[in-house]
């Protein structure tokens, strides 16, 4: 899975692949999930790229630039005493072979919750799901 990648470009264009139309009885969390395939990975915001990754969609595109924005934010909203937040979440709760494929971002991501130490139980149960799943010495 590639870690670096042209960020302009969209889901579709990275993935040679374009959905059909969805139904149009579907709902507005999967029509939202399409449209967002289509928009260039640079112009997701936080709260759009966990939607995808909660979503299991375009995870070795998006989850790079989620670990980026995590790293940017999370040693700031540490300090602050507190920290649960969509992203994180929908991050770490991916499955472990996900990682396999990412390793740098898994190593990034393994030392940004290091410095999480206030989070609610339910986040700190993922968190360490997410560390114990890690290789040893590979992430």
């Amino acid at each position: 899975m590639p870690e670096h990648f042209d960020r302009d470009s969209s889901l579709e264009e990275l993935e040679g692949l374009r959905w059909p139309a969805p139904p149009t009885d579907t709902t507005p969390m999967v029509r939202n999930v399409y449209e967002l395939r289509g928009r260039p990975v640079a112009t997701l915001e936080p709260h759009e790229l966990a939607r995808l990754i909660g979503q299991d969609v375009g995870l070795p595109w998006l989850l790079p630039p989620a670990v980026e924005i995590l790293r940017d934010t999370a040693p700031k909203q540490a300090e602050g005493g507190w920290f649960d937040d969509d992203l994180l979440y929908a991050v770490i709760t991916r499955k472990p072979e996900v990682w396999a494929g990412v390793p740098e971002s898994a190593r990034e991501l393994k030392e940004i919750v290091g410095v999480l130490t206030d989070v609610s139980r339910h986040v700190r149960q993922e968190i360490d799901t997410f560390l114990s799943a890690l290789p040893g010495d590979d992430a």
